[in-house]
């Protein structure tokens, strides 16, 4: 099959042939449909983030399943499926609470580049292939563990709902179920590439009544005026702290960071009023440091970390699915461009970390 390797940081990946092993106990192999290309992964390929490499990237894949190994008891073939970023054992503390994506186990399959049992089924010739949140989904197939792969809906389109692998749901969940969210509340939301612009229409389902967009893109403002957001605030040219304060009078019930940029979170929780919370959501390079005034953690404003948008994968995505079917949760018009198989991986990426697009999906 044919798959995107990387094999150095800062480099283009190489598109190749390389080899797939069949499924193992608990594990399915899905034909990929189509996969969205993430911020996540421009983090890892500029070294951000730790990988082991060589690579097969990729964490926001949909399919349909082709094979299914030894006890698997959820899943056949022909089924549809998306590919989840975060791996739930189903076992440790966090799961067994009900907070499948805190899982305590897929950070350490994911460190080592490993699918959940330890092992890896990618391979270029004698060459052994890392998989990237156990999932790789720039590839053609994918093998992954039965509890990575959410039945979906057989008339959702694949090449839609596949965003909801990750950054869509990871901005839905982070308005409904992070931050709270109740009607009538304010928010503010910093960064709207894919998972900002997923904020906003998650912060729109939970019914807020004032929601303002901060970035430096006009081409991603505009894209945020057409989801929803009631004020858009270019962030080269104007003070936001200071315009959300005006246009909330005093400050937002809830600010959103999502771009992993140390200086914009202290941003976001400055823009917050006393008793606000603000959710970190982007993905800040390792070892960066955040300072903020202390001060402000006594006049009640909370910070708080995101992940996955705290989402129940198995519960979440099925609705989340249902909802864009029904017309209540636009996720198609988060999507600026669709690329025509894996060949064109690297215009995709390239026009994401230009800014070109909002949201970029490769269709197989």
């Amino acid at each position: 099959m044919k798959a995107a390797v990387l094999y150095e940081l800062g480099k283009p990946v190489q598109v190749e042939e390389v080899t797939i092993d069949p499924p193992q106990a608990n594990e399915v192999l899905v034909k990929m449909v189509a996969t969205g290309v993430c911020h996540t992964d421009l983090h890892f390929i500029k070294g951000d983030m730790p990988q082991p490499l060589p690579v097969v990237l990729g964490h926001e894949g949909a399919g349909i399943v082709e094979k299914v190994g030894p006890g698997v008891t959820t899943l056949k073939p022909g089924d549809h499926v998306i590919l989840m970023v975060a791996y739930s054992c189903g076992k440790c503390r966090y799961c067994v609470q009900g907070q499948t994506a805190m899982c305590a186990e897929w950070l350490t399959y994911h460190m080592m580049g490993s699918l959940p049992n330890m092992t890896k089924r990618l391979h270029k010739g004698s060459q052994e292939l890392n998989h990237f949140f156990s999932q790789s989904s720039f590839a053609e197939y994918a093998v992954v563990h039965e509890r990575t792969a959410i039945k979906v809906r057989e008339d959702a389109p694949l090449d839609v709902v596949t965003i909801l692998g990750c950054g869509a749901s990871t901005g839905i969940g982070a308005a409904i179920n992070t931050a709270g969210m109740k009607a009538g509340e304010t928010v503010a939301v910093f960064g709207c590439g894919g998972v900002g612009q997923s904020v906003i229409l998650g912060a729109r389902l939970a019914g807020a009544s004032k929601l303002i967009a901060v970035d430096t893109v006009d081409l991603k403002l505009q894209k945020a005026k057409e989801l929803g957001a009631d004020f858009v605030i270019n962030a080269s040219t104007e003070n936001a702290q200071q315009k959300i304060v005006e246009i909330t009078g005093g400050g937002a019930d809830y600010s959103f960071e999502c771009i992993g940029n140390t200086n914009v979170m202290a941003t976001a929780f400055s823009s917050i009023h006393n008793g606000g919370k603000c959710v970190v959501v982007g993905m800040a390079p390792l070892g960066a440091m955040l300072t903020i005034a202390p001060y402000e953690l006594l006049l009640g404003k909370t910070i708080v970390g995101c992940v996955q948008g705290h989402i129940k994968a198995a519960v979440d995505i099925p609705r989340y699915v249902d909802l864009y079917m029904t017309g209540k949760l636009p996720l198609d018009k988060l999507i600026t461009k669709k690329y025509a198989g894996l060949d064109h991986i690297n215009e995709a990426i390239e026009d994401l970390e230009k800014g070109r697009v909002v949201k970029a999906i490769v269709k197989f």
